[in-house]
């Protein structure tokens, strides 16, 4: 811990990364938990939520269940759970929701939300210590449920498969949509992030709900952009999920995912602490040590904020080491379609400039530019072509 503090004092581990976030529920929360870390963050809600008090849906599903009840419920999320109990009791149906619930027998996802049945004044019946969904159905199927009735409470979307199951084994089930999920009002933010994704421009993506990776992919496909932006997701941005169920959506297309271990959004930041400097190519130069991150620089532990421009030509340098890369190669990588070579030389100008040790970059005259790899790394970058 001392030797991470001396070489690090004045930034996070996220520092110099940009991070998209999501969410449309607690995405201040996660934003500020990856501020807090240094990070840059691109808020780009790909949902909105119909207010409970005003889903009709969710009003007609407690009326049948007050007026029957089912012999099984189950309940998913505690936000949801809550937000039912608080929605009933506005449209005065709210004791006598629990007075049926009281004879029911609840299954609960995880603690969270034994927590929110506990509050209600209910008990449940059962909860899997692996918070999973997939062991709920996995312990209703093998005690039985043909002939049951059983309610579940949704979270956004139909859970895949859970529902589908359920009535294949004989059950009548009654969906509780807790909260639904609609496109959100502008759709601006969530075009700069997909177009921020396709450029590479940033690091990582969060996803804390599977409707919300689905509508992404939904809409990069309206755009014409969904290949670009499984492409990206897929080799340069990390797409990182809070849990299995928000992946699922990403997994159908081909695209691998990280996920903590926990499925709150304390681990998933704590996953991207580790994740993306772990990614971040590290270089010994001219007697420096050089980390590339997305938008930054660290030099000998100094975070040095580097412009788009000067990012472009450094990993172009980066991905040769040592080796001499002409200025029509660096042209090309730049940002736009200019054809002037000078513009390297004002990009390369600024970038020095950024990182503070000029003697980084070398120039090669009449060639082009290379990064100082130190003599000693020389045989290792070489073999590695």
């Amino acid at each position: 811990m001392d030797d991470e503090r001396e070489q690090s004092p004045e930034h996070g581990p996220l520092a110099g990364f940009t991070v998209g976030v999501t969410a449309a529920r607690r995405a201040d929360e996660l934003g500020a938990l990856l501020e807090r870390r240094g990070a840059a963050v691109l808020h780009a809600p790909a949902l909105r939520i119909v207010p409970l008090s005003d889903d009709s849906e969710l009003l007609a599903a407690t009326k049948e269940i007050v007026g029957r009840a089912p012999d099984i419920a189950v309940a998913t999320t505690a936000i949801g759970f809550r937000g039912w109990v608080e929605a009933a009791d506005g449209w005065g149906l709210g004791e006598d929701l629990l007075e049926r619930l009281r004879g029911v027998r609840i299954l609960a996802r995880g603690p969270k939300v034994k927590g929110a049945i506990r509050a209600a004044g209910l008990t449940e019946e059962w909860s899997p210590a692996s918070e999973s969904l997939a062991e709920v159905l996995d312990r209703l199927l093998e005690e039985g449920v043909d002939g049951l009735r059983i309610a579940v409470q949704l979270h956004g979307e139909p859970l895949p498969g859970f529902v589908e199951s359920l009535r294949a084994g004989g059950a009548e089930v009654l969906g509780v949509p807790v909260y639904r999920w609609l496109p959100p009002e502008d759709i601006g933010p969530v075009d700069r992030l997909i177009d921020a994704v396709v450029a590479r421009t940033l690091d990582a993506v969060t996803f804390t709900s599977a409707p919300a990776a689905a509508s992404l992919l939904s809409r990069a496909g309206e755009r014409g952009l969904a290949d670009d932006l499984l492409t990206a997701l897929g080799h340069d941005v990390l797409p990182a999920c809070v849990g299995p169920v928000t992946a699922l959506p990403l997994q159908a297309r081909g695209v691998d995912t990280v996920q903590p271990e926990r499925f709150r959004l304390g681990p998933l930041v704590q996953l991207l602490c580790r994740e993306l400097p772990s990614r971040a190519r590290t270089l010994p130069v001219a007697g420096h040590r050089m980390e590339i991150r997305g938008h930054a620089v660290l030099v000998d532990g100094e975070l040095r904020p580097v412009p788009p421009a000067g990012m472009s030509l450094l990993r172009a340098l980066s991905r040769r080491p040592g080796w001499v890369v002409a200025r029509a190669e660096l042209l090309r990588a730049l940002p736009g379609t200019g054809r002037d070579e000078h513009a390297v030389e004002t990009a390369m100008a600024r970038l020095r400039t950024a990182l503070g040790a000029p003697k980084l970059i070398q120039t090669v005259v009449k060639r082009g530019y290379r990064l100082a790899l130190d003599p000693a790394a020389d045989t290792k970058y070489d073999s590695a072509g």
